[in-house]
């Protein structure tokens, strides 16, 4: 694994850090197939139930490369095209079937596509001096990394387009009230706040917490009654299984749950 990307496991949390803090993260092709990696890795893992996403110094993610981008000015669309298929859209992709939980700790800065990688996550906790903005529009191109396909989802329409045609930056507390993060901390709290709330769902039942997240995801695209019926289904396999009873257990016993995904 490159070393612009650092990843480690400690306590069932998997800690996936951007590691160009002199380039503020922006982002490279060796990032990138190591960030896949990372993410694909962490599904596999029996021992982590959370994944979290932070950037190293003081900037979350600046996206893509500029100077990179102007080398590949004289490129066939077709490449062009394929760049960002093969690269940066392995990401979103994969967190689309990721069951685990995705916590994104933005520590500074998140723009362009730094700031859709971290509308990528299940839930964004955002230092103080966190500002984002998407900045495509001032290249002269578009939120092509799925910023078009997500900030919608989560703001809104009108609010989606305004940010996107006038790249405005948005501080903290502005994305916490149009819920592009769902808390806002000191920055000096950032990452022990955001291990705390990994901490509280990693110990959770995992089949349940991948389960939960699964039916939230697929329900956005499910008439009610198919959503109901898939959720009676999963709700049957869950009380058949080993953590179901411990947590049965514990709860009469009055103690913590010692579960094992199973």
């Amino acid at each position: 694994m490159t070393d612009q990307l650092l990843y480690e496991v400690q306590d069932r949390v998997a800690t996936i850090t951007l590691n160009r803090p002199e380039k503020k993260n922006a982002f490279t092709t060796e990032m990138l197939h190591a960030w896949a990696d990372a993410l694909n890795e962490s599904a596999s893992r029996e021992d982590v139930n959370v994944v979290v996403l932070t950037g190293a110094g003081d900037a979350f993610c600046s996206g893509g490369d500029v100077g990179g981008m102007r080398e590949r000015s004289g490129a066939s669309a077709y490449r062009r095209k394929m760049e960002l298929a093969d690269r940066v859209h392995r990401i979103p992709l994969i967190l689309d079937g990721f069951e685990k939980p995705v916590l994104v700790a933005v520590n500074g800065v998140a723009t362009g596509a730094g700031m859709d990688m971290a509308l990528m996550g299940d839930i964004r906790i955002a230092a103080r001096s966190a500002r984002f903005a998407e900045t495509y529009i001032r290249l002269g191109v578009f939120a092509g990394d799925g910023g078009t396909w997500y900030l919608p989802r989560i703001v809104g329409m009108a609010k989606a387009l305004e940010l996107l045609w006038t790249a405005r930056f948005v501080d903290a507390d502005e994305a916490e009230r149009l819920g592009i993060v769902s808390t806002v901390v000191e920055d000096s709290q950032l990452m022990a706040s955001t291990y705390e709330m990994a901490g509280r769902i990693a110990a959770q039942p995992p089949v349940a917490v991948r389960m939960m997240k699964r039916a939230a995801m697929q329900g956005e695209r499910m008439e009610l009654r198919a959503h109901l019926d898939m959720a009676s289904s999963n709700m049957a396999m869950l009380y058949s299984t080993e953590d179901h009873l411990e947590a049965l257990e514990a709860f009469a016993e009055k103690r913590k749950g010692q579960f094992k995904g199973r």
